[in-house]
């Protein structure tokens, strides 16, 4: 019952559609702003397929069971790099957790980098999401910069 990791190819589309729904489901509850009903986060077809991304899934006895992407995109010109990889699709499926496929993902996504020359990797995670930030912590991640919100709509200044 070795996991294995390897390409995500369009093949897996199936799976890694109900992965995605998974996502969302587990972040409703930290983002009030995301629409309720059906909705998609990614074109995962299209991140698959990018040259500049690429999506890593793990596979225990054939089955799927956990999923990542990086993507480089440019970075801001004030930065000392100009590019970033960012991750993001972290998922493993409920009956997999606790088994570090997490990091078997995250660290075959940043190999991946490394062989673009792409040094610099972020990711977005709520505050709130306490597993996903320790997960994260354990691959080496560090807190970097708070995003803070405002919904002004129903605001009552003194």
């Amino acid at each position: 019952m070795t996991p294995i990791v390897r390409k995500a190819t369009l093949n897996d589309l199936p799976t890694l559609l109900s992965f995605e729904q998974g996502v969302i489901k587990a972040e409703r509850p930290f983002d009030p702003t995301i629409k309720s009903g059906n909705i998609a986060y990614y074109d995962i077809s299209e991140l698959i397929t990018n040259e500049s991304s690429e999506v890593y899934v793990s596979e225990i006895e054939g089955e799927i069971v956990a999923s990542g992407y990086a993507k480089i995109k440019p970075d801001r010109h004030y930065l000392k790099h100009t590019e970033q990889g960012y991750l993001g699709f972290m998922y493993v499926s409920e009956n997999h957790r606790g088994k570090q496929l997490n990091k078997l993902v995250i660290d075959a996504l940043l190999t991946w980098c490394k062989n673009k020359n792409v040094f610099e990797i972020r990711l977005d995670v709520y505050q709130d999401n306490l597993p996903a930030i320790k997960a994260y912590e354990k691959a080496g991640f560090k807190k970097h910069m708070i995003n803070m919100r405002l919904d002004i709509k129903n605001l009552q200044r003194e």
